[in-house]
């Protein structure tokens, strides 16, 4: 058969397990990982020791065994358990995968009565591995690299190696327009929330983990001398990298534009709540000149949040 015998979902049709892990394919568009940000997190014991836990959450896994495999979603409620075998005089490096066997495609175990989606432990990985082994039909979730004579499993020997299978994206443009003119504050080498145009409350989405921002001033003016200083755009209480303006064009009066371009983490207190947005500015002592905006300025913020795994 090369065609599927009826679409999802046809009454009096019979749909195969197949068929559904096509849809789950379809819908995920082909790509696995964890749902959302903080799932199936993986972490020491409460009382650490010769094992980790795994926290609740979601994942899609695509099937390995077959190009028409499909793929499988699991789920975990609670948190899980997982053995680690210590080491003895060497060192060692195990994968943690949530795995799916499916006796289709490999093995005999009974769907009625067997645990088909279990945490796995992949020993003896290379130090730097990443992701499953080959023909593996799982995702991997953390590398957990031992010392040697080691049984006790401490957050400094595991590395998060999850992906998000869809990470959201949302993406926001920002504008403001001076009406007056406004100068930058004092040559005193001090940070100075400026200009009063440029601030806005941003809502954060509760996934975002990210912010990629862009801030462009277009038409700064500057005028009475040379101007040294540092702009900067801030979110909530964090403060991204300085731009240099460094202008030595003497005492006319220019216009210039700038650039500002930073990524930060979101602390989990911003994350579904609103957060000014705002730049500040810093002039060097012994800056003779003004920087300003006015009513030929533009200010225009391009914000994008992004969700990784957390």
């Amino acid at each position: 058969m090369t065609l599927a015998q009826a679409p999802l979902l046809v009454n009096g049709a019979t749909h195969s397990a197949q068929t559904f892990r096509a849809m789950i394919k379809d819908l995920s568009r082909g790509a696995e990982g964890i749902t959302e940000a903080a799932d199936l997190k993986v972490t020491p014991l409460p009382n650490p020791g010769a094992g980790v836990q795994v926290a609740d959450g979601s994942a899609v896994i695509r099937g390995k065994s077959s190009a028409w495999q499909g793929s499988y979603t699991a789920y975990n409620i609670g948190t899980a358990s997982v053995p680690i075998a210590p080491t003895g005089a060497t060192p060692r490096s195990d994968l943690i995968v949530l795995r799916i066997i499916d006796p289709e495609y490999e093995g005999n175990l009974d769907p009625a009565r067997d645990q088909l989606t279990i945490f796995h432990v992949v020993p003896n990985v290379a130090s730097t591995a990443t992701t499953v082994p080959s023909g593996m039909t799982g995702v991997a979730l953390a590398r957990v690299d031992l010392p040697a004579n080691t049984s006790t499993i401490t957050a400094g020997m595991i590395r998060d190696v999850r992906t998000v299978a869809n990470p959201r994206r949302e993406r926001i443009l920002y504008t403001a327009y001076p009406t007056k003119l406004t100068k930058a504050w004092k040559d005193d080498e001090k940070w100075y929330d400026w200009p009063a145009e440029a601030r806005w409350m941003i809502p954060v989405p509760a996934w975002a983990t990210k912010m990629i921002c862009t801030v462009t001033l277009a038409g700064l003016r500057l005028d009475l001398g040379n101007v040294f200083g540092s702009l900067a755009a801030v979110l909530g209480t964090q403060q991204g990298q300085n731009v240099v303006v460094d202008d030595d064009q003497g005492k006319g009066v220019r216009r210039q534009s700038f650039v500002l371009a930073e990524t930060l983490t979101l602390p989990a207190a911003y994350r579904g709540t609103r957060q000014p947005l705002f730049l500040r500015a810093m002039l060097a002592k012994g800056s003779t000149g003004d920087l300003s905006v006015d009513v030929a300025s533009t200010l225009i913020t391009d914000v994008e949040f992004t969700e990784g795994p957390v």
